[in-house]
Formats: C-alpha cells, sequence, structure tokens
C-alpha cells in the first residue's frame, strides 16, 4: 500500500507540482469521474422518491418534502415556506394543488384555507433516504426466485464453458493432428459472426431439444464460445511441450495431463475466462427473452423489463434493482480483477 501510495503522489517538480502534474492529475480525475460518475449518480438516484425523480433539473442528494400532521386531515401535508405575498416568511401546509394555485392553511389555524400562487412559495426539504424502494422489492415480486435463477445460469453456463472451452483449446494447442488449421481459422471466423445472425436456428435446435422455456435453454447454447477457446489456446500454447512429454513417459494418462498439469498451469487465462463468462451470463437479456416465457423462469435482468410499462415506469423500483443486479458482477470483478492484466497479457506471447 505504502509503494502505491508513493507511486501515485510523486512528482517530477522535486516538493513542487510541475505543470505535468497539474496536468496529469487533472487528467486522471476526469477519467475517474467520467467512468464512477454515472454509478454514484444511480445509487443516489436509488433512494430517491418518484417525485423527486421526477424533478427537473435534477439533484444529486436524495431530497424529501417535509411533512406535519394537522388536525382534520387523514395524511401528513408538505410544508412550504411563503416568500411573497400577504403570508411572507410564514411556514404553511398545502392541502391541495390546482393548476398555478395552492392551497393551504397555517399551522396555527389548520381549519382557515387560504389560496396563494404556486411562484410564492418554497417547499421546505430534508436530505432522506428512500430506502422502501429496495425492501418494497421483495414485496413486489419473488425477487429471490429471479437472483436463484440468475445466479443457477450464470454459476453453471460458467463451469461448463470453462470445462468445454478448455478441452477443445488443449487440443488444439497441444495434439497435432489433419485439419488442426482449419478448425482454428473456423473459430475465428466465428468471432466475427453477431450473435443475431444465429438466434433463430438457435431457437430451433432449442426447441427440437426440449429446453425451451427452462434454465438449461439459456445455459447449454453458451457453453462453448470462441473467444474462449481462442484465449485458452493463446495461453496454453506457452506451456512447455516438453512438461507434457515428461509426464506421458511416466505413464500419465492424457486426461490426468489435462486436469492435473494444463489445468493448474493455464489458472490466470482460465480465471480472466471465468470474469468475462460470469459477466456475459449475468447481463445476458436478449437470449433469455427469446428462450424463457414464464416469469417463474425469469432472471434478473427480465424481471428489471417488468417495472417498465406501456404508459409509466416505475423508476424508484427500476432504480434500486438495478443496484442490486450490479452489486454481484461488481464484487466478483473487483475480487479477480488481478487475473486479468496478467492473464490477457500473457495470451498473445508463446
Amino acid at each position: 500500500m505504502a509503494k502505491a501510495i508513493d507511486f501515485l503522489t510523486r512528482t517530477r517538480g522535486h516538493g513542487k507540482l510541475h505543470w505535468t502534474d497539474w496536468f496529469t492529475y487533472a487528467y486522471l480525475l476526469f477519467g475517474i469521474l467520467l467512468m464512477f460518475g454515472p454509478v454514484v449518480w444511480l445509487v443516489m438516484s436509488s433512494f430517491k422518491t418518484d417525485a423527486e425523480l421526477d424533478r427537473f433539473p435534477p439533484r444529486f442528494l436524495p431530497y424529501a418534502a417535509q411533512t406535519v400532521e394537522l388536525e382534520g386531515y387523514s395524511k401528513p401535508l408538505p410544508l412550504y415556506k411563503v416568500v411573497s405575498g400577504e403570508l411572507a416568511g410564514e411556514t404553511v401546509a398545502q392541502v391541495r394543488r390546482i393548476g398555478l394555485t395552492s392551497q393551504v392553511v397555517r399551522l396555527d389555524a389548520p381549519d382557515q384555507i387560504v389560496k396563494i400562487g404556486l411562484k410564492d412559495r418554497e417547499p421546505i426539504e430534508r436530505i432522506s433516504i428512500a430506502t422502501e424502494n429496495y425492501t418494497d422489492l421483495f414485496s413486489k415480486f419473488d425477487f429471490l426466485r429471479f437472483f436463484w435463477n440468475s445466479t443457477f445460469i450464470t454459476v453453471v453456463a460458467t463451469v461448463i464453458m470453462l470445462i468445454v472451452n478448455s478441452m477443445a483449446a488443449f487440443a488444439l494447442a497441444k495434439y497435432k493432428f489433419s485439419g488442426r488449421a482449419a478448425v482454428m481459422a473456423m473459430v475465428i471466423g466465428v468471432l466475427m459472426i453477431p450473435q443475431t445472425v444465429v438466434l433463430v436456428p438457435l431457437f430451433i435446435v432449442t426447441k427440437e431439444l426440449g429446453m425451451l422455456d427452462s434454465l438449461w435453454g439459456v445455459i447449454v447454447p453458451g457453453a462453448a464460445t470462441p473467444t474462449g477457446i481462442f484465449l485458452l489456446r493463446q495461453y496454453m500454447l506457452t506451456i512447455p511441450d516438453e512438461i507434457l512429454d515428461a509426464a506421458r513417459m511416466d505413464k500419465a494418462s492424457e486426461w490426468k495431463i489435462y486436469w492435473r498439469i494444463v489445468l493448474p498451469l493455464s489458472a490466470p487465462a482460465i480465471a480472466v475466462l471465468a470474469i468475462l463468462a460470469i459477466m456475459w451470463r449475468w447481463n445476458d437479456f436478449l437470449w433469455p427473452l427469446i428462450a424463457l416465457s414464464r416469469s417463474d423462469n425469469f432472471t434478473l435482468q427480465l424481471a428489471l423489463n417488468s417495472f417498465q410499462g406501456e404508459m409509466t415506469t416505475q423508476w424508484s423500483s427500476l432504480l434500486a434493482m438495478t443496484v442490486l443486479t450490479l452489486l454481484p458482477v461488481a464484487l466478483v470483478f473487483a475480487f479477480l480483477q488481478k487475473y486479468i492484466a496478467t492473464g490477457i497479457a500473457s495470451t498473445g506471447g508463446k
């Protein structure tokens, strides 16, 4: 940690900030705001009420109007401060709003309604965190069910992908057979095909296999990916063939060589692919939308879409659930991100 702090705080001016230091720190600060600013705004907006979200211009902190309970009124009334007119300087409670006129009452005379213009009063607000945006998620719909569906699809699909891709990469990297170059060319060629092109045949195959509208119908089509095969193959090329030949001389089977030697040595590249696979499967929306029709099988990404209606959108619930949906992927990336640079940097050389 001390070395990292010294690296981030060192300057070229020998105790004074050089103009290049000012430019560097300004550029880094701009990059931080550009990357993390929208995320911080999303988190703060998830604690706002619907009324605050509809406010223009928007505000960074979540505010809510202060209310008061008066005799004769069943609901709390919002408080306002009158800035002009006969009641200037007084604090009143708004009963109702009609057009450009606000009907208010004094706190000491709740039975006498006074009409003032909307421009003649300012709301009395305080910072308020709307935690009900998160707590209501569990009462509005089965959030835990959707979370389990996403977790099951992500974990199982990632494990299957790592096993299948690593086997294919091992064969393409360490075995010499006729047509290996053609197979590798086909793998690289598939990388250039957009997913939307294969949606129709993929849907037909999934339907014929009887996996439509099931979690396995989302998992199995992603069991092998050209990106994963290419990534692992490039890394496995760096493993010396002498290690495998020595293992064969010791009577080790091909499966044992793959499981006990190649996989442990390919751990950095596998970690990178695992991170990418988790993000792909967790954030996948298009294929689950096509393959799943029953709400019991919906993932969190599909559940997010349910907050958007034809006429209105429940923005407070949508933002709160978006934060909860992003949190698992952010935690996985935070704990495993150290493997990304190592793994990707090692896949390009032999």
